[in-house]
C-alpha cells in the first residue's frame, strides 16, 4: 500500500468539530500577553521542589527487562 492511495484530505466541519465555546476559549487565549523571561522563571519557581526521597521514590519505566547483546 502506497501512502499517496491511503491519504484523504481533513474536512475540518466532520474531524474538527468546534463549538462556540472552543472559538470565544481560543480568541480569549489569544488576547493574553506572553509572559517576559523573568516572569516565567518566577512562575516555574512557585512550584515546590519534589524531596530526594520523593524523587527516589519514583518508579522506573515498566514493561519488559531491556535484552542484552
Amino acid at each position: 500500500m502506497k501512502s499517496a492511495s491511503s491519504y484523504e484530505m481533513l474536512e475540518w466541519e466532520r474531524d474538527i468539530p468546534t463549538t462556540r465555546e472552543d472559538v470565544l476559549a481560543l480568541r480569549r487565549a489569544r488576547e493574553i500577553r506572553p509572559l517576559t523571561f523573568e516572569q516565567y522563571l518566577a512562575f516555574l519557581a512557585s512550584f515546590a521542589s519534589p524531596s530526594h526521597a520523593e524523587l527516589r521514590a519514583r518508579k522506573g519505566p515498566s514493561g519488559p527487562a531491556p535484552f542484552d547483546l
